[in-house]
């Protein structure tokens, strides 16, 4: 039989907040964490705007010792840990330094690349003959399972300690790889989540093929505007989100707090066959995620209260709206309440799924939806679709059953996971 699994911890490092209070409050009063970046004027960027998490000195030596920050240059395995550690905590979980590990406990921790800015300084210091100097943390903080490294050691984790990656869908496929591990019984808790690095090296490729907005650099609040006639391409965003899942009665065993339910999702590729590429995703195949994670999660299309899209500001919002239209087969009033936190956060690439299904969750357990900024002038063809109504632009006070929660990566591949309000 299958577990049931819940949430029962969350943690979040986001450009608008970082910490589940100040997050809280900075999606519930639409506070943009977009700014304008210095060296990304510096290096002549056309997109002179970012999404980049405030992580003070003070708050590193929180999470890592003097010893671990010394040469260490990974803004997401910082983001990352800081993120875990805090939901491991929220969790109600202790960090043991027990001889034996955690056999029951494990992480599926997300990322794209580890440690750009430390791959960068390594290559100088190996064209330049100083290969010694590297420091014993080189490879730790550029390999691509660092995060979940880094995480499996703080927390001593004995069950699978690995990292996925799968571009912008990397966070929501995280969620699911652990549901599923926990659903079949190979562990009793995971905590899954991703992360993202930032500064130029990540976000120079983006601006490059000019899918990042340069029309905002003077006003960098008003820059990330999904499903809005004037969208003009993603924000560049940073950040982590982290969740602490298990099974039911594990939970209940120990008296947990539970956020809400994992009912169940689905993960695809549409090939880049069709209309999908590298870059465009293939409706056919959206829509199939979408149904499929419905049938995975045994839940009726007209059951979902709301979607939290991926939605990044780009032209192909409105085709989203349409591919969730036609796989629920609901459209104008009938529609789901829509959001999306890229407008507030930006785009955090790998982080993205993860962080925005903190603020799922979040909206679920506090019943509240959160407001899409700047989409006061709303994309005509989405008008066509779904009834403007269901674009909330102010925080509404609303109680959630089931949410969906979706991510569309580069690659053509997609995720989608559905959670419910939990009640005994």
């Amino acid at each position: 039989m299958k577990k049931r699994v819940v949430i029962t911890g969350l943690g979040i490092v986001a450009p608008n907040g970082v910490g589940l209070e100040t997050f809280t409050n900075a999606i519930k009063n639409g506070v943009s964490g977009i700014k304008f970046d210095a060296e990304l004027e510096r290096l002549k960027f056309s997109c002179q705007i970012s999404g980049t998490p405030k992580i003070s000195e003070e708050l590193k030596r929180e999470y890592f010792t003097e010893l671990e920050l010394r040469n260490f240059n990974s803004t997401g395995i910082l983001y990352g840990v800081i993120a875990g550690i805090d939901a491991w905590k929220d969790a109600g979980l202790t960090i043991e330094n027990n001889e034996n590990p955690d056999w029951e406990s494990g992480t599926i921790f997300g990322t794209g690349t580890s440690g750009i800015e430390k791959f960068r300084e390594s290559i100088y210091k190996i064209d330049d003959f100083q290969t010694r100097r590297l420091g014993s943390t080189a490879v730790a903080q550029t390999m691509n399972s660092g995060i979940s490294a880094y995480l499996g050691g703080k927390l001593g984790l004995g069950n699978q300690v690995t990292t996925n990656s799968s571009a912008c869908t990397t966070g929501t496929e995280s969620i699911l790889l652990g549901f599923e591990r926990i659903q079949q019984g190979k562990a009793k808790r995971m905590l899954v989540g991703s992360t993202s690095d930032s500064g130029p090296y990540i976000w120079g490729g983006f601006d490059a093929i000019k899918v990042c907005t340069f029309k905002h650099n003077e006003k960098p609040e008003k820059g990330s505007r999904p499903m809005s006639a004037t969208a003009s391409g993603f924000v560049p965003g940073s950040g982590a989100g982290a969740l602490v899942i298990e099974d039911l009665e594990t939970a209940l065993a120990r008296g947990a707090r539970i956020y809400a339910e994992i009912l169940g999702g689905n993960i695809n590729s549409g090939g880049q066959r069709g209309e999908g590429t590298m870059t465009a995703p293939n409706s056919i195949a959206v829509q199939k995620c979408i149904t499929d994670a419905l049938k995975d999660a045994n839940v009726n299309p007209n059951e979902i209260d709301a979607i939290n899209g991926h939605l990044t500001a780009t032209s192909k919002d409105s085709l989203e709206i349409q591919n969730w239209s036609q796989a629920l087969g609901r459209k104008g009033t009938d529609f789901p309440f829509i959001n999306s936190l890229k407008s507030m956060v930006g785009h955090c690439l790998s982080g993205a799924g993860s962080v925005e299904s903190v603020a799922t969750v979040l909206q679920i357990y506090k019943s509240f939806i959160f407001p899409n900024i700047n989409c006061e002038d709303l994309n005509d063809e989405i008008k066509t679709l779904i009834s403007e109504d269901k674009i909330p632009k102010q925080l509404l006070h609303k109680e959630l059953n089931i949410v969906a929660k979706a991510s569309f990566g580069f690659g053509d591949v997609n995720g989608c996971v559905i959670f419910k309000k939990y009640k005994d």
